[in-house]
């Protein structure tokens, strides 16, 4: 219903570009993720502990790519935190967690807090786990003893390159299969 009240421009210019967007940060993301699987193997050094501490704020850069890598690394993990919260509230087991507007009783409301304090307070770790950044802002994330475990770090990222890579595949492959049966009338 909302696709059809949509303007033209909405759905001819809007709609392609937010899915371009999304590819494209979701590849960013697989590719950011596959270059430290690679740099786990090379250097014990990429392993997620936490910073020096001779390294002030400001005078070391914590990106590759100066401040540009920097605002990446802030819309990937915005990206990652909304991706993580849409698919929390698309599982089977959570949709019936879904507020609902001037209806949702107090009890789901405070399983909705409980939900996305546990979302929030996850993300810094599963940022640096994937080593999207290497910032610590208000807590020493590093000094979690898994940490510093190699096999549960790389697992953790080839687990995460692999399955987002096979939902993108999957995902862009239905839609083209899909397009390609309605253009060929089967």
């Amino acid at each position: 219903e909302l696709r059809h009240r949509a303007s033209p421009w909405q759905r001819n210019l809007g709609y392609p570009l937010a899915m371009l967007g999304l590819l494209a940060l979701t590849g960013i993301s697989v590719l950011i993720v596959c270059f430290h699987v690679l740099e786990l193997l090379l250097d014990d050094a990429a392993m997620p502990r936490g910073i020096q501490k001779d390294a002030s704020l400001g005078q070391v850069s914590f990106s590759i790519f100066g401040s540009f890598g920097a605002a990446l690394q802030v819309v990937l993990i915005f990206y990652l935190m909304v991706s993580s919260v849409v698919g929390f509230y698309s599982s089977p087991l959570f949709t019936r967690l879904l507020p609902e507007r001037q209806d949702t009783p107090l009890t789901k409301i405070i399983g909705n807090c409980v939900s996305l304090l546990v979302l929030s307070s996850a993300l810094p770790v599963f940022s640096r786990t994937l080593g999207i950044t290497r910032f610590d802002l208000l807590g020493d994330f590093g000094r979690f003893n898994w940490l510093g475990n190699f096999y549960i770090v790389f697992l953790y990222n080839m687990g995460f390159a692999g399955l987002t890579t096979l939902c993108l595949v999957k995902r862009v492959s239905w839609a083209v299969q899909a397009e390609l049966i309605h253009a060929f009338g089967e």
